[in-house]
């Protein structure tokens, strides 16, 4: 009687992430990199560092070509308003999806179906050599919970997705992350998961995962205390708004937790339409020009060009740095934006400081 596997095709091996890691390792200046950039996002949530966090790069990345290109230009635009924004690049391999499609490079790093995965965590970890190798502190989706002992050395920041901030799955991976990390809120915009989530990633879990040589072992976490939430809209309607913050910082005080609010500029708070992104920024900084101290971060889903594209079966009829998921807003577009933004802030916190001294 066969019992198990029936609906299993076939089983393939994986290299382990201790091997992995020595296939391709982060040198010393990464290890600095990532431990530096996580301990500042510790800093901001911790209100010791007083710039605004801006998480901000495609949707997913397919093309490591343009997202190299991006993060080219994202590590020399980012020291001139460093004085103002922490940027860290969203570099994202994992797409969920509600039923099927292109689920990310890791899964399918050729676009064809191949699902080439041990392929697509080669291809994911040396892009992530070569955007840290500039100075950029990476962030990602975490979805995967058996991807992060391979991946999660070189990452700053993470976040939980609307679609996982439910999972039990996810809080207890997240409980053992090493790296700050933001749940949004659910996919019909309620807090009430992502607080959830939030109560339960502070506390220590007992789960089943890997241990570095890729052997099935009960892992026991200690919790991790820099969670926070990230409002990206939904049910059509969003809430990023001065009231929707305000509510937000409600429910988190009357829990017990921090008050610290990153709000993503695209998804339901955009309409899905990525040109909206800037109005929402716009707004984000005149709460904070107005006192806002709740608000942390944003992130923006930003390429090299604007708008997004189909995935063909010929992939060289695709557009050299447009999105094949959610629409971007164009390169132009976000440096201006980011410009303006820290403009705005820079002067603020200057006229604040001469009212005091």
């Amino acid at each position: 009687m066969t019992l198990e596997n029936t609906n299993i095709n076939s089983l393939e091996r994986l290299v382990t992430p201790s091997e992995f890691k020595i296939r391709i390792p982060a040198t010393p200046p990464i290890q600095t990199l990532v431990e530096d950039s996580r301990k500042t996002i510790r800093r901001i949530l911790d209100r010791e560092d007083k710039r605004l966090m801006v998480v901000a790069g495609p949707c997913s990345v397919h093309d490591t070509k343009a997202a190299v290109e991006y993060a080219q230009r994202l590590a020399k635009f980012s020291t001139s308003v460093a004085d103002q924004l922490f940027i860290v690049m969203r570099v994202y391999f994992e797409k969920p999806r509600t039923t099927v499609g292109w689920k990310g490079l890791i899964n399918d790093p050729y676009l064809d179906g191949s699902f080439q995965i041990e392929k697509g965590m080669t291809i994911g970890r040396e892009l992530m050599i070569k955007i840290s190798e500039l100075g950029l502190p990476i962030a990602t989706e975490a979805l995967d919970p058996i991807s992060p002992q391979y991946m999660q050395d070189l990452i700053s920041w993470s976040a939980i997705g609307a679609r996982t901030t439910e999972s039990q799955t996810h809080r207890e991976m997240a409980s053992g992350l090493s790296a700050p990390i933001g749940f949004k809120n659910g996919t019909d915009g309620s807090l009430d998961v992502a607080i959830n989530a939030l109560q339960s990633v502070s506390s220590g879990h007992s789960f089943l995962g890997i241990d570095g040589e890729g052997k099935v072992s009960v892992v026991h976490s200690s919790g991790n205390k820099y969670a926070h939430i990230v409002l990206r809209g939904g049910g059509g309607k969003p809430n990023y708004d001065s009231v929707n913050v305000r509510l937000t910082e409600r429910a988190l005080r009357e829990q017990g937790l921090p008050q610290n609010i990153m709000v993503d500029c695209s998804h339901a708070n955009s309409y899905k339409d990525p040109e909206l992104q800037p109005l929402v920024l716009d707004n984000i900084c005149q709460q904070i020009l107005e006192g806002n101290q709740s608000i942390i971060g944003v992130m923006l889903e930003s390429h090299l060009l604007g708008g997004n594209q189909k995935l063909t079966k010929d992939k060289s009829q695709l557009v050299y740095g447009q999105s094949i998921t959610d629409g971007c807003i164009s390169w132009e577009t976000t440096e201006t934006a980011l410009v303006k933004l820290a403009n705005k802030l820079r002067s603020f916190r200057s006229s604040v400081a001469q009212n005091y001294a």
